[in-house]
Formats: structure tokens, C-alpha cells, sequence
């Protein structure tokens, strides 16, 4: 790969103030706040669409081919006794939900969703619970928000708690559910949802829009008591008010019900989008009873397809034998596109993959066309041009800044992703391949891997064995306790679960008291479990809602993968990505769980800049390159023989291969995203496609086929949280990279050092929450701004300093 001159890069990628743009947050003027339309639980006066969808932190789309984070057999975990793990579990941990008042239905009352519990009853709530669950629950909380509204004052005692207590139930509640949709779901589930979602969001707009707490908030503001508040508790003020005006609150009534009713349909849509992706997923299958076709497929991904067709009634396959079923699940999409030799066979499932959801009765186009419509209407009414506009006014960047900083990566990205595709072509054509000179979208990962293979002497598939899942977390674990002082144990059995596949996990401090919990679901399931990686927030920390008022309340977690599953007597072996894509949803998961803010609205990752929250999690990312670690992880399963050095040598030095190429597909999504979302005209002249189009021009060296409709799938931006926030993983690893090189500096190969310096990015950047801007929080980890510098040297774009 050609390296741009050092001097010309330092002036093409100062990005200009990018970080400085923060200040806008406290600029915006209160009538033009932003609604954070994404799935996120940290924003109490109102509650659209987070609600409806709970936080999740997807995985970028950062593949070479396609998604690792694209949207089965069960082993049950080992179970320990409680007094050997987690003893003083039960002691410490404050009930997630705040007791409520009997309710007067008796059967309501025996209700799972409304019972009173430590842990969320996930293996007792069935669709049936649902609908009189949720409407009962809402009706208590009507009750509450109208005993708010008669007694509120300009205080904290009784305007925030009180408040904060009311969306906690209703937080925990709807996340139970929600999250059972996403890892369990079924049609019942679904309808019983469709039953009493309308019921829910016009709670949480009447919420938002409640004219006697946003009041209320706007005279605390200018009360004498603004100068006692904490920092922290000015973030909160501040940013309560700007979403109650970004709810709605101060339309006039007819703008305000049109406004509504937009919400209403967003909520309907999103799910709706969401669910033809699992189902375009489910449904289709590819068997195959001839060895010829499967040729080149690893033990591993014919140990899947066999599984698969077990499964789908075929009780004889075998991974020898066959038959074997393709599915479009990550796992065994993957392993076709980057190892199978049939060229016809990768070409139907790149086209079944690139078309799903986009045809027939399960056909997302009119949805996202509607959805675009509806969110350029949201954004007129609030007084924006475009919904990007209302995205952004809560981010660290602007468009501008956003738009600024993807064309400054695209430049330095091109010519090397160009160099990219002519060495694959020079490649395959030197293996005799008759495709060579005229290599499609189905070659790429295939010559990738076997150029990858060439060049480093790497076999993705050859390394599986020495990354098992069990190797993997306590690998993980261990450094966790290196950098940050805590100690994470099994403590399975102590809550329910909702498969058995689940495992559940206490982190204590250095002093052995609990202070988090997270289960950790790693397995595809595609009958049931939408795919992609991501991290789910159960419960936050919060003083408010400790039951003595003494304590805390502790916060946990989910985390969710969809990795290959067990198969036969051998444990879940990864792929080398995988590992990286565990460790990226550790790393949210740790921010959440080692907060040290008291104020549950921004506790943990509550109220951090959606741009800003993508740093811990690639901050980890860059641990499955540091030698101690890896070698602690990389074991074979069989031997216990660990990876050899030359390999992870060679690991390493295949950390920038084809960054260029992987660089520009990161781009094209988050320039498709912004394009759309401020551009894009609903019903025009140009099409999403057209559009999509036009955007790969410019970053893609091989553009998409002309029957290309991988928006139809996009539910990063049409079902989750990065609608007009998708450069935030770009935005965000400026700040990762910049953060991990503090370690460097240290010297990684100075113990002392590296807690010292995990030290000090847990007291900052995992314990300060949204309660100090992400700016300020990086300076004092960082003694400086961020500078893009470490994230170019990482890529591979800056020469390493001697």
C-alpha cells in the first residue's frame, strides 16, 4: 500500500475543531433541542422511540465482505453455588424494580412483568403477560405522572426523583419485553407488543410533554438553588429541557397532535422494518447433498450446516455427509462468501443476501421511503431543515463537521482501497482464476482471504481452535482486572435467564463487594434471535431508586452476540473478529457497569453524546492486538498449546490488510445515512437506491449491482439508533485510537504503567457517565484534546515512529 506524504496527511486530516464542536450542545437554543431518535434510555422527559427499541449498541458494519454484525443446540451452562461467587449478591443488590401498590386484578397481580423482583423473571414472561401487564402498568404510572404534575416544585426532591422513579418502571418493564423480541422472539410476542404499543408512546408523549414538569425544569434552572446543583446535575437540567422541547412540548395543539401521531407511526415502522429483516433471514435456506459445491467450506461451517439441516428435519446430516443447509445468519453467510470455491454458490447467496427485505410481502422499501418521509416532517415541525439537523443537535458534531471528517477519511482511504483491488486481481490471476480480470462483489472476501492467507500465512479458520468462547471471556476478564481492579465470577443460577445458553456474571470491586451484573448471550439462534452484536442496559445505577435511600442501586447489563454455537463435543471456536466483536461489546458494557455517577440520568452510558459512546467499546477493540492478552486468550482447545509467536506476529502485521477498502465501507454507510437524512427528497425524483448509488461512486472502488438493496436491511438507521448517527463510529475512533495511545505511551510492556493508566481511563472515561461533557472527560483522562493522529498510525496511513 502507498503511503500518502506524512506532511500533506498532517494538513488533510486536521480535522478541523472537530472535538470543539461540543460547545454547540450548550449553545442550541432551547427551541431547538433535539429528540435523540435512537434507542437509548437515558433521556427521562421523554420517551418515543428509546422506549420502544432500549438502548442497544450495535457493532459497526465493518466486514470486508458484509456485516459481522449482521442481524441450535443448547448446552446448559455450569451452574455454581452462589456463596462460592457472588455470596453477598443477594445482601447488596437493591430490587431492579421499585415496589409498587398492589394492583386490584388479581391475575394482574400475579403477573411476571409487575412482580416484585431482584432480577427480571425473564424465563416466566410469555406473550400473554403482555397486554394486561403493560396497560395495567401504565395506568398506575398515569396516576403517578398526575400526582407529579399537581405537586411538582422547582427542586430536586421533587421534581427529578420523583420523575425518574415513574420511567424507571416503565424502562424496566418495556426492556424485559423488548429484549425477549430480540433474542426470543415469536409471532405471538410480536402481536401481543403491536396490541399495547400505541398505549405506550402516547404515555411517553403525554410524559415529554407534560407543560407543568418542563416548567418546572426551566424554573429550577433560573432558581438561586441552579448554583448548588452539581455539574452533573446542571447536564441534566439542561438536556431535560431541550427534549421536552424536541417532544413537543412547546407546539400548539394542532402541531403538537400532528406531531403525535408522526411519532406513533415512526414507533410502528421501525418494528415493522426490524421484523421483515429477521424474517428475510429465516426464510431463506440453501441445502446442499453434493460434496462438489460445498468444497473449500471449513470443519467449523460444515459442522454448522449440518447442524442447521438436523434441525430442519433432515436427522441424518452429518458434516461429512451432509446434507447441509446455508442460512443468510452471519455465521454461516461468512463462511460461504470468504471459503467456499463454488463461484455460482457465492454469487446466490451474495444476491440473497443484498436483496433481503426487499421483495414481495416482505419488502422494506415503501417503509424506509415512509420512514424518511415522516422524519423530514418531525423535523419542519420543530422548526429544522432536515432530520439530520435534529439528529446532530445533541452530538458532538454538526453536519458539517460530520460531513468534513468522512471526506477527509474517504481522500486518505481511496488510493490505497484502489491498490486493494488490483493486488486481488494480480492475485487471482496468478492462482489461474478465470474471474481475475473481472472480479465481482461474491470474489472479493474469497480472494481476500486467500491473498490474506498468502501474504501473512494467516488461515482465519486455522486459528479457530485456538480461540474457544471459555478461553476468550477469561482472557477478558483478566484484563479487565488488570487495567480496572475488578473481579468478574459466574454466578449462574442467581438470576433467570431466557435460554439456556446464557450465562450470568457478578463484577465485584477490589474489595470483593458486587458492584454490577451482565448476562452475556454469545450464540446465533436465527429461528428466534436477530442477528448482529450488541450491548443492552437492564438497569442503571441510581441512587434515587436504592429501596433504603442509602445505597445504590447497581447497575446491569446484556450482551448479545450471535456467534457459531457449540457444535458436537467441541465449545464455540471463533474467528479471530469475533474475539474483537465480543471485546467491543465489553467494552460498552464496562462503561455502564463501573460508572460512579449517583444520578441515575446519567449514570453509566445515560446521557453521553451518541458520537462520544463508541469509545470504550473500540478502546477494547485494540486489546485483541496486544501481545500479553492475546496470548492469554489463545489456546488451543484441545492441547492447551498457545498460539504460536511467528502467528501472532504475522496477526499483527495483517492489522492495516486492506484498511483502504475497509475504510471506504464504513464511509459509504455513514455517507448513505447522512445523504438521506438531509438531501434526500421523500417521493422525488431520485430513489434510496438512486441515492445509494451515487453515494458508492465515491466510496466504493467496485460499486453495488444495479438490483443492490442492502438499505432494506440498514437497521442501523431504519430500526436502531444511528439514524443520521452512523459517522459516529468513524467520529468515535478518533477518540478510541487517541485514548489507547495514552497506554503506548505509558509503554504496554510496563505493568506498572498500564494500571496505572487503566487506572485513571476508568476514573474518567468509564466512571463519569453523562455527567461532564465527553470532551471535558477525554481532556482529563487524555491532559489534552484528541488529536486524529493514532487512529491514521493504527490504520496504517501514518508511518509508525521509530
Amino acid at each position: 500500500m502507498g503511503r500518502i506524504p506524512k506532511r500533506s496527511l498532517a494538513a488533510l486530516f486536521i480535522i478541523v475543531n472537530m472535538l470543539a464542536v461540543v460547545a454547540c450542545t450548550t449553545r442550541i437554543a432551547l427551541s431547538r433541542s433535539v429528540h435523540r431518535h435512537r434507542p437509548r434510555l437515558h433521556r427521562y422527559a421523554r420517551r418515543h422511540h428509546s422506549l420502544s427499541s432500549k438502548l442497544s449498541f450495535p457493532c459497526p458494519l465493518w466486514s470486508s465482505s458484509f456485516s459481522l454484525c449482521l442481524r441450535h443446540p443448547r448446552s446448559s451452562p455450569t451452574s455454581r453455588s452462589l456463596s462460592a461467587t457472588c455470596s453477598s449478591a443477594s445482601a447488596s443488590t437493591p430490587p431492579i424494580a421499585p415496589r409498587a401498590p398492589p394492583m386490584a386484578d388479581a391475575g394482574v397481580e400475579s403477573n411476571p412483568l409487575l412482580r416484585d423482583f431482584d432480577f427480571p423473571p425473564f424465563d416466566a414472561v410469555e406473550a400473554k403477560h403482555v397486554r394486561p401487564g403493560v396497560l395495567a402498568l401504565l395506568k398506575n404510572l398515569e396516576s403517578d405522572l398526575e400526582e407529579l404534575e399537581r405537586t411538582v416544585e422547582p427542586s430536586w426532591p421533587k421534581l427529578v426523583e420523583p420523575l425518574e422513579k415513574i420511567v424507571d418502571r416503565l424502562t424496566v418493564v418495556w426492556g424485559m419485553i423488548n429484549h425477549l423480541k430480540a433474542v426470543k422472539d415469536t409471532d405471538e410476542l410480536r402481536a401481543a407488543i403491536e396490541e399495547v404499543q400505541a398505549e405506550k408512546v402516547k404515555f411517553q408523549l403525554r410524559l415529554g410533554q407534560s407543560k407543568p414538569i418542563y416548567n418546572a425544569f426551566r424554573a429550577l434552572q433560573e432558581s438561586p438553588d441552579w448554583n448548588l446543583l452539581s455539574d452533573a446535575q446542571k447536564r441534566i437540567v439542561e438536556n431535560q429541557i431541550k427534549e421536552a422541547v424536541l417532544s413537543g412540548v412547546a407546539l400548539e395543539d394542532g402541531k403538537r397532535e400532528e406531531f403525535n401521531k408522526i411519532e406513533q407511526e415512526l414507533e410502528k415502522l421501525s418494528k415493522k422494518f426490524d421484523e421483515n429483516v429477521l424474517d428475510a433471514t429465516k426464510k431463506f435456506e440453501k441445502k446442499i447433498t453434493d460434496k462438489k459445491d460445498i468444497e473449500g467450506l471449513p470443519a467449523t461451517a460444515l459442522g454448522l450446516a449440518a447442524q442447521t439441516a438436523v434441525s430442519k428435519g433432515h436427522e441424518n446430516a452429518t458434516p461429512e455427509d451432509g446434507p447441509w443447509v446455508i442460512t443468510l445468519d452471519a455465521p454461516s453467510f461468512m463462511s460461504v462468501m470468504q471459503h467456499a470455491r463454488n463461484r455460482a454458490l457465492r454469487e446466490e447467496i451474495y444476491r440473497a443476501y443484498v436483496t433481503r427485505a426487499s421483495s414481495g410481502d416482505i419488502d422494506n422499501t415503501l417503509i424506509i421511503d415512509q420512514i424518511l418521509k415522516l422524519r423530514l416532517e418531525k423535523a419542519k415541525l420543530l422548526g429544522y431543515n432536515n432530520y439530520a439537523e435534529v439528529s446532530m443537535a445533541m452530538k458532538m458534531a454538526t453536519v458539517d463537521k460530520a460531513e468534513e471528517l468522512l471526506e477527509k477519511l474517504r481522500s486518505a482511504s481511496w488510493d490505497a482501497a484502489v491498490q486493494d483491488m488490483e493486488d486481488l486481481k494480480h492475485f487471482a490471476k496468478s492462482q489461474g482464476a478465470k474471474e481475475s480480470d473481472d472480479l465481482s462483489h461474491w470474489d472479493i472476501s474469497f480472494w481476500s482471504e486467500r491473498l490474506r492467507e498468502s501474504k501473512y500465512d494467516i488461515n482465519e479458520e486455522e486459528l479457530r481452535p485456538y480461540f474457544s468462547l471459555p478461553k476468550v471471556t477469561e482472557g477478558l476478564f483478566n484484563l479487565a482486572r488488570t487495567l480496572f481492579g475488578i473481579e468478574i465470577e459466574a454466578a449462574d443460577g442467581l438470576a433467570p435467564v431466557w435460554n439456556s445458553d446464557v450465562r450470568f456474571y457478578c463484577v465485584k470491586d477490589s474489595s470483593g463487594n458486587p458492584i454490577a451484573y451482565f448476562y452475556f448471550d454469545p450464540y446465533s439462534r436465527p429461528s428466534e434471535k436477530r442477528g448482529g452484536a450488541w450491548m443492552d442496559e437492564v438497569v442503571a445505577r441510581s441512587r434515587v431508586l436504592s429501596p433504603d435511600g442509602a445505597s445504590t442501586r447497581l447497575p446491569i447489563a446484556h450482551m448479545v452476540c450471535n456467534q457459531m454455537p457449540p457444535v458436537g463435543t467441541k465449545p464455540s471456536l471463533m474467528t479471530f473478529r469475533e474475539v474483537e466483536t465480543v471485546f467491543h461489546e465489553f467494552g460498552h458494557a464496562l462503561q455502564h457497569m463501573l460508572t460512579k455517577q449517583d444520578e441515575g440520568l446519567v449514570a453509566g452510558i445515560r446521557g453521553i453524546e451518541w458520537d462520544a459512546v463508541e469509545l470504550p467499546s473500540q478502546f477494547m477493540e485494540n486489546w485483541c492486538y496486544h501481545r500479553d492478552t492475546l496470548m492469554g486468550i489463545a489456546k488451543h482447545y484441545e492441547t492447551g498449546e498457545s498460539l504460536p509467536e511467528d502467528v501472532y506476529k504475522k496477526l499483527l502485521a495483517a492489522r492495516t490488510f486492506r484498511a483502504g477498502s475497509l475504510s471506504l465501507r464504513q464511509i459509504r454507510f455513514a455517507s448513505i445515512d447522512l445523504q438521506l437524512h438531509t438531501k434526500y427528497v421523500p417521493g422525488g425524483p431520485e430513489s434510496v437506491y438512486d441515492v445509494d448509488q451515487r453515494v458508492s461512486e465515491r466510496t466504493q472502488v467496485l460499486p453495488p449491482l444495479a438490483e443492490d438493496r442492502f438499505l432494506c436491511g440498514f437497521s442501523h438507521i431504519f430500526a436502531g439508533g444511528y439514524a443520521a448517527g452512523y459517522y459516529s463510529y468513524k467520529w468515535a475512533e478518533v477518540l478510541s485510537a487517541d485514548a489507547f495511545s495514552a497506554f503506548e505511551d505509558a509503554g504496554l510492556n510496563d505493568s506498572k504503567a498500564v494500571k496505572e493508566t487503566g487506572q485513571r481511563f476508568r476514573e474518567t472515561i468509564l466512571a463519569l457517565g453523562g455527567g461532564k461533557a465527553p470532551l471535558q472527560v477525554f481532556i482529563e483522562f487524555r491532559g489534552r484534546e484528541p488529536s486524529p493522529e493514532a487512529l491514521l498510525r493504527h490504520n496504517g496511513l501514518l508511518p509508525v515512529a521509530a
